[in-house]
């Protein structure tokens, strides 16, 4: 039986926020120079700072390329979503996490086209029927350029729960979505808490 995760996956928003007026690359650009406020926003988005790279075929505006998992004092684990396959292939292969670690989730990624604003990941994980929600604000980003080819954030660390209880087979629903509510990424995972590596 599936059930639709949409409705716990949405991102919260923040009371009063309204979502700013869309404009292309050439009109940010063009907005008053004499504005050093705006000036330093524009120039903390990367605009004008290298050649654009965005690919012309390729309509998306955000691609998420890999999510990691690191663990201090351990390889990292990287899932290359250029593979294909590899967004499938989350939900069969588990991560194996020691109870108790410390750990953190990174995602590398490109931007294209046009300012991706206010980009969130969302994630759901549920494990005997109770649902845990966590947000990571990821934040806005211009288009990659020659000098800056990708993005790369780090999420905020997280320590696995512990405890007998806590050890088992956890199911999770995740996306990356933007303040206009597009999706970008979604995906279903799954990991183990263990007692050891």
């Amino acid at each position: 039986m599936t059930h639709d995760h949409d409705d716990e996956l949405q991102p919260e928003h923040t009371e009063g926020f309204k979502v700013g007026e869309k404009k292309t690359i050439d009109e940010y650009q063009k907005l008053d120079q004499n504005d050093e406020s705006l000036r330093k926003w524009k120039e903390s988005l990367g605009l004008g700072a290298g050649k654009d790279i965005s690919d012309p075929s390729d309509p998306r505006k955000c691609i998420i390329l890999s999510l990691g998992l690191e663990v201090e004092g351990r390889p990292d684990i990287i899932i290359d979503l250029k593979q294909p396959g590899a967004v499938d292939a989350l939900k069969s292969k588990p991560f194996t996490i020691k109870e108790g670690a410390v750990f953190r989730m990174k995602a590398q990624f490109k931007v294209q086209h046009q300012i991706l604003s206010g980009m969130k990941y969302v994630q759901v994980v549920k494990r005997l029927g109770v649902s845990n929600k966590m947000q990571e604000m990821i934040g806005s980003y211009s288009p990659n350029t020659e000098e800056k080819p990708l993005y790369e954030k780090k999420f905020e660390p997280e320590t696995a729960p512990s405890g007998m209880i806590t050890r088992g087979h956890y199911n999770a629903t995740s996306k990356f979505v933007d303040d206009d509510n597009q999706t970008h990424l979604k995906f279903e995972w799954s990991f183990d808490i263990k007692k050891d590596w």
